[in-house]
């Protein structure tokens, strides 16, 4: 089995073909095929001699696309009255690989 080290949203993924993940959100309609470089290819080439390294093209299917879970930001100051509450929800997009190379 081939697999191969995407980046996406400033991130780096280890993917193999099946794979379903998660990344940051990207602008595709669910059920589109997208395709993604690969920063590094490697796996058994023909021979079996040994890792396959190169530029490679990675073929994905969005899934769908969803919001994480809640986190709260809190910042305060002891003594000075200052506080503040603030909630952020981190948008993903779900992908499934489909091919490497």
């Amino acid at each position: 089995m081939s697999y191969a080290i995407i980046k996406s949203g400033g991130k780096q993924f280890f993917v193999e073909e099946g794979n379903t993940l998660r990344i940051p959100s990207i602008e595709a309609e669910a059920g589109n095929s997208i395709e993604l470089e690969a920063m590094l290819a490697a796996g058994k080439d023909a021979d079996g001699d040994g890792p396959v390294l190169g530029p490679t093209k990675v073929s994905a299917t969005v899934v769908e696309h969803g919001r994480g879970t809640k986190l709260i930001v809190f910042k305060k100051k002891r003594r000075k009255h200052y506080k503040r509450k603030q909630g952020h929800r981190q948008g993903y997009t779900t992908i499934r690989i489909d091919s490497i190379g």
